[in-house]
């Protein structure tokens, strides 16, 4: 069992809550309220940019070569390919960038992203690395689920779900989930297991409160 796969079965029911959230499956199906998509979408543009700064600390708390280019890499995919996904849909409904920009950020999103940079400014970089995988890994198997048996290109969420699902982004996760596993082998013991653990259910849960934030503006 990897790190990430013993961290996400002892997560447990709020692992399930934030995967499998009504916001989540609501897209899947292409139902969801686009007031609600719309909240989430800019919150999350806002929380993007957070998260790019935590990555660029990710490579500031890298000892070697190997994990500041992964670190690189991550902050290259968010802010290159995620964060223009957030663009055009927004452009679709005339929402420009620097209306998004402007938004003041949701309390769900100030709780998360501090939370994380938190972690690794207190921590190391397994720390970090534990705060930012329930996002990075989670959306990608939020993405496999949902591209599961074909996307229908009717669903007004398909380029959404498509990011998410596509090589690109497994691409990615993968890249975070072999760095994961390289600083536990460097870096872990069972002492310090617990603390991890802690931290990864707490990003866990603040990722499903995030979803509920953008499902109460539907």
């Amino acid at each position: 069992m990897t790190l990430f796969e013993r961290l996400r079965a002892d997560a447990g029911a709020d692992w399930d809550a934030y995967v499998a959230h009504p916001f989540v499956e609501a897209l899947g199906r292409g139902d969801l309220a686009l007031a609600a998509f719309r909240r989430y979408l800019i919150q999350d543009y806002l929380f993007l940019i957070q998260f790019s700064r935590a990555y660029a600390l990710a490579a500031y708390k890298s000892e070697t070569l190997a994990d500041l280019r992964a670190a690189a890499a991550t902050l290259a995919a968010l802010s290159d390919t995620e964060m223009k996904l957030h663009v055009a849909c927004c452009a679709e409904w005339g929402i420009g960038e620097a209306a998004m920009a402007a938004e003041p950020e949701a309390l769900e999103t100030v709780a998360y992203t501090r939370f994380v940079l938190e972690r690794g400014m207190a921590g190391d970089r397994l720390d970090l690395e534990a705060a930012l995988a329930p996002c990075v890994l989670g959306y990608a198997e939020i993405g496999a689920r949902l591209a599961r048996g074909g996307i229908d290109a009717a669903n007004p969420f398909a380029a959404w779900i498509r990011t998410y699902a596509g090589a690109d982004y497994a691409e990615v996760a993968q890249a975070s989930s072999a760095t994961l596993e390289r600083l536990w082998a460097q870096r872990g013991s069972e002492a310090r297991y617990a603390s991890l653990r802690d931290t990864f259910v707490q990003a866990t849960r603040l990722e499903a409160a995030f979803w509920e934030m953008g499902w109460r503006a539907g």
